[in-house]
């Protein structure tokens, strides 16, 4: 475990110094590209509830995503998560401009307070049809390197117990978190695919 947790470490700070290197005119770039080809997406045209993670600075952005699924006349969820645990809630999001009154956490991004109880949250209802996934680095197989809370494997385990069962999940990244092997642990789940600007 301590060996898999140091791999897991050293693998974060690497990748962190690669993505720390793009300029923000080159994320915003790749951002589009990765936008354009999940719009292309069929899992993503045949979704109708979708989650979808506001960005952090050093993650795909998702503006252009946002608009998109209500563009669409989507369902989509956001998440909230429990600093102190590795709980998520995926809460519905009414429209894009409720984005700019959601307040912002310490990690600088914004999500439904704790205290919003007046959401639907995605599994007390119909589930979800698709989960688009941040995280720090992903290898072609579907390993995933999140940042080390267990946010996501945590839901998605949730997500089995739910009628509709495990949503497709599709990663978005830029090509500098690609990695030829994610070391993984019994409890990281795999995710479906991961999307990112390859030389088509």
């Amino acid at each position: 475990m301590a060996a898999l947790r140091a791999a897991k470490q050293a693998l974060r700070r690497e990748i962190k110094g690669r993505v720390s290197a793009v300029s923000d005119q080159e994320k915003l770039r790749q951002s589009r590209v990765v936008s354009q080809k999940l719009f292309r997406h069929p899992k993503y045209l045949s979704s109708q509830r979708v989650a979808v993670f506001l960005n952090m600075h050093d993650e795909v952005h998702t503006d252009d995503i946002l608009q998109d699924i209500f563009k669409r006349g989507k369902v989509c969820f956001i998440p909230r998560y429990f600093t102190k645990s590795s709980r998520m809630d995926m809460l519905r999001l009414k429209d894009t401009e409720e984005v700019k009154t959601l307040p912002l956490t310490s990690w600088d991004i914004r999500q439904p307070a704790d205290e919003d109880s007046d959401r639907e949250e995605a599994l007390t209802s119909g589930g979800l049809d698709l989960i688009l996934m941040p995280g720090l680095g992903f290898d072609k197989k579907g390993n995933r390197l999140g940042r080390g809370k267990g946010f996501y494997d945590t839901y998605l385990e949730r997500c089995m117990t739910h009628p509709k069962g495990k949503p497709y999940t599709i990663a978005l990244a830029f090509k500098e978190q690609l990695c030829a092997e994610v070391p993984v642990g019994e409890h990281d789940i795999l995710i479906d695919e991961v999307l990112y600007e390859d030389e088509e």
